[in-house]
């Protein structure tokens, strides 16, 4: 296992996905040409508060109804055989998605082997969030343009401007940056995003498995509920908590980094942009709501850089690390974070 420090002064370009072949710009090049400026406060409009308490609201009342379903079905329709089966794939997705499509596709935070690569994306796409290629290039655009018009799923900006500080506003943004850019049809212009991704036969190969990973990441539920049962309502149970429930809550917590993230929490680092920590969802999200940490710097493996910062996504990769599966693992050095600090600013 090596672990790759980043050090104090890098060279401009690598606090920008430095791993993309798309030309400086916007953003990007901001952060290449030169110090950054001192990054100023940004008062809470009632706009802002208002999309906090939705974001809120809309990320808690269907855990909330999923956690009550729960309760009022235990014992018929929920037991721990299905909370053990819904977990299982849950987590598994999960790290498909935040050790795979996100650390390792997205932003080369590490490298792996090719079974690795593919067991990762494989994983992924069993959260049913899109082709790993797909996927990365659209994360890619997203911090080339962070919170700007050109970001697909920012709660403050979109192609014609900002959201308005309106009720009917706010709530557009909410949806805008939660799910709503999902069906208002394909980003145009990703190619240039994932030159390097489909050059790769690995991810190309996952890619076009993506709709088998979906098939098998709900069959599989089912086939481990009917085994442990032995009965065809316990395939069925396993098919509706550890596939369709699952499905749900990992969507609505990889959303919630887009939406949640982007306007609840602390901005300990200068990032040029909206992005937020947010402790509860530094748990659920397996270490990716520490998301101010990962914008500020993009291309490292561990997302909680203080020690109270649980990110159990990191843990993986350094596991991976210590048996071979895993080499290159970058993280910034303590030089390096400290001089993004805005405690720092002058």
């Amino acid at each position: 296992m090596s672990i790759e420090v980043l050090a104090a002064s890098p060279p401009p370009e690598a606090d920008v996905q430095s791993s993309e072949p798309i030309p400086a710009e916007g953003k990007g090049q901001a952060e290449q040409t030169g110090p950054h400026p001192a990054a100023k406060p940004r008062r809470l409009t009632p706009g802002d508060r208002r999309v906090r308490i939705i974001n809120l609201g809309a990320i808690i009342i269907p855990f909330l109804g999923l956690a009550t379903l729960a309760w009022l079905s235990w014992g018929t329709g929920f037991d721990w055989t299905q909370f053990g089966i819904m977990w299982i794939m849950g987590v598994t997705s999960a790290i498909g998605v935040t050790v795979g499509y996100h650390r390792l596709f997205t932003h080369k935070a590490f490298a792996a082997p090719a079974p690795v690569r593919y067991a990762l994306a494989a994983m992924g796409s069993m959260a049913v969030q899109g082709p790993v290629i797909e996927w990365a290039a659209t994360h890619r655009r997203h911090h080339q343009h962070s919170d700007e018009s050109e970001d697909p799923h920012s709660p403050h900006a979109h192609e014609g401007g900002t959201w308005g500080d309106g009720i009917l506003d706010t709530l557009r943004g909410f949806a805008h940056a939660h799910f709503g850019w999902l069906i208002e049809g394909r980003q145009r212009g990703g190619g240039r995003y994932s030159v390097d991704l489909r050059a790769d036969p690995v991810l190309v190969a996952a890619s076009r498995h993506f709709k088998l990973w979906v098939l098998i990441g709900l069959v599989a539920p089912a086939v481990m509920g009917g085994l442990i049962t032995m009965t065809w309502w316990g395939a069925f149970l396993g098919f509706l908590w550890g596939g369709m429930a699952r499905v749900f809550v990992v969507h609505h917590v990889t959303w919630s980094i887009n939406s949640v993230c982007h306007l609840w929490g602390t901005q300990p680092f200068r990032s040029h942009d909206e992005s937020r920590n947010n402790a509860l969802f530094g748990v659920l999200a397996l270490g990716e709501g520490w998301h101010n940490n990962h914008h500020a710097f993009p291309t490292s493996a561990r997302h909680g850089l203080r020690w109270w910062e649980l990110d159990m996504s990191y843990m993986i990769i350094r596991g991976l690390g210590l048996v071979g599966l895993a080499r290159d693992i970058r993280v910034p050095s303590q030089e390096r974070m400290d001089e993004k600090l805005k405690t720092n600013e002058r």
